[in-house]
C-alpha cells in the first residue's frame, strides 16, 4: 500500500499448546508500516474448543500456581536436552504467552523470533488475586541466529489479559527500549478475554 507499507492476508490453523489438538482456524490481516512500529494486526478465529472448557483449564492452571506453599523458581527451562520438569510446565506456559507479546512488538517483515529458553523465573507471592512472575527469557532471532535476552515481568488473573512489561538487550543491537504496561495474551494482541493456555 503506497505510503503505508505492506499488508498481508493470512489463513491458518491453530493447535492447543499442551495437547497438540486442533484449536480452530483463523483469518488475519497484518500491516507492516513503513515507519518503524509494531505491525497492525486484525484477527478473527473460530474455536473448536468450548470457551467454558478453556476457562476451566485456565482456572486449573491458576489454582495450581496459587496453591504453592513457596514461590516457584527455576532455571534453564527447557534444559539442554529439551526436557521441562512437570512442576515447571505452568511457568513455561506463562512464558510462552508472555513472550509472544514481546515477539509481536519486536518482529518486522525481515525479523522474527521464537522463545528458545527461560533462563530464570521467580514467582512473587501476592496478597491479592494476581499471579506475578519475573522471567529472563532468551529469544532466537531469525534470520540473524542471534539470541536476545529479555527481562519480562508478567501478571495474570484468569479472565483477564496478561500484563507484560519487558526490557531487552542484544549484543549487536545494543540496549533496546522496553515496554510500558502492555497487555498480551496467547490468544493474540487484540484478545479481550485473556490468555488461554
Amino acid at each position: 500500500i503506497p505510503e503505508l507499507g505492506h499488508k498481508y492476508y493470512l489463513q491458518f490453523s491453530t493447535e492447543d499448546y499442551r495437547t497438540g489438538e486442533d484449536a480452530g482456524n483463523c483469518l488475519a490481516t497484518v500491516l507492516y508500516p513503513k515507519k518503524k512500529s509494531p505491525p497492525v494486526v486484525s484477527i478473527r478465529c473460530s474455536h473448536t474448543k468450548d470457551q467454558k472448557e478453556i476457562q476451566e483449564e485456565d482456572n486449573r492452571l491458576y489454582q495450581r500456581i496459587r496453591h504453592q506453599s513457596k514461590p516457584i523458581t527455576g532455571n534453564d527451562i527447557p534444559d539442554s536436552f529439551g526436557n521441562i520438569d512437570p512442576a515447571l510446565e505452568p511457568v513455561w506456559a506463562l512464558a510462552v504467552a508472555g513472550s509472544s507479546s514481546i515477539m509481536w512488538e519486536k518482529s518486522s517483515e525481515s525479523l522474527s523470533y521464537f522463545l528458545a529458553q527461560v533462563k530464570s523465573v521467580r514467582q512473587w507471592m501476592r496478597k491479592d488475586d494476581l499471579t506475578e512472575f519475573d522471567f529472563t527469557v532468551l529469544l532466537h532471532e531469525m534470520p540473524t541466529q542471534e539470541i536476545v535476552s529479555c527481562h519480562m515481568s508478567l501478571r495474570w488473573l484468569p479472565g483477564h489479559p496478561l500484563k507484560v512489561k519487558h526490557f531487552c538487550a542484544s549484543p549487536s543491537h545494543g540496549v533496546e527500549e522496553g515496554s510500558g504496561a502492555e497487555s498480551g495474551s496467547a490468544a493474540g494482541p487484540s484478545a479481550e478475554k485473556g490468555a488461554n493456555f
